[in-house]
């Protein structure tokens, strides 16, 4: 891949291929080089520090591969490393190379969904527990109201093709009841974990008629289209063949199973040995 200069996108597991997915869609033009640390997965209830340290170790590969410019697709990753990253570590790796996140985009937009001015965030309890989400909407739109709610078995369900078999209504009902008992003012729900767009059939079933329900991948697709035609210099350093290449810390075969459900077509992914 050094021959390429590629969009590099991180997820600790599958997840991030939602996100890949819509971003493939926008600019298919470019190269894009996936890495799913699955067996380091799940991020989500890991430290601040660990979570930032497997992080950095993985955006590092990426850089090696010739990547410009990373994306972590992982809701945990950008919450509790992407401002360190940015700040400590990217001024002396190379201050021209970028990494970016996909809170930033959704929380500068999601209050134009919002006809009551309450949100609701339905995440995992690393991104929950962060905080930076009320954080970031927090300067956008500071007369926003936001009600965060963990989901800490939705991941699992995902993850073991369950997301779509009865055994999961529970699990989504519980949630989102738990949510608007909290405020029933609240009109738009944010899918603030890339696993959960596989579950949004049954959000839009248990949740009250007429609620907007916004998944990250579209959002940030328009935010790196936009980003790279403010950005020329970077756009231009990106390879652009169409190529799309998956790696995976773990098992091939259990990667490639499941990332064809969250990436929509067939993946054939490489081994890659990570270790802190």
């Amino acid at each position: 891949m050094t021959k390429t200069k590629p969009i590099g996108v991180f997820d600790s597991g599958y997840g991030g291929l939602t996100v890949l997915k819509e971003i493939v869609k926008t600019l298919p033009e470019y190269d894009y080089l996936y890495l799913g640390d699955n067996a380091r997965a799940p991020y989500g209830p890991r430290s601040f520090d660990t979570v930032y340290q497997y992080t950095l170790q993985c955006v590092k590969w990426f850089f090696d591969q010739g990547c410009e410019l990373v994306i972590l697709a992982c809701n945990t990753a950008s919450a509790k490393a992407l401002r360190t990253i940015q700040q400590n570590d990217l001024p002396g790796i190379d201050p021209k190379k970028r990494v970016l996140g996909v809170i930033r985009p959704t929380t500068e937009v999601i209050g134009e969904y919002s006809k009551t001015g309450s949100v609701g965030v339905l995440g995992t309890t690393g991104t929950v527990l962060s905080e930076s989400y009320p954080i970031e909407i927090a300067k956008f739109y500071p007369s926003l109201k936001v009600y965060q709610e963990a989901c800490p078995m939705w991941v699992p369900l995902v993850e073991n093709n369950e997301y779509n078999k009865p055994g999961a209504d529970y699990f989504i009902r519980q949630h989102l009841q738990q949510l608007f008992n909290r405020s029933a003012d609240i009109d738009t729900l944010l899918l603030a974990c890339t696993h959960y767009p596989l579950l949004m059939d049954k959000i839009k079933t248990f949740a009250p008629a007429g609620t907007s329900i916004l998944s990250q991948g579209e959002i940030v697709a328009r935010s790196l289209k936009d980003y790279l035609e403010r950005h020329p210099v970077i756009a231009n350093q990106i390879s652009k063949q169409g190529q799309r290449r998956f790696y995976t810390t773990d098992s091939v075969t259990d990667f490639d199973n499941h990332a064809s459900i969250f990436f929509g077509e067939a993946v054939s992914s490489e081994h890659v040995e990570l270790s802190v």
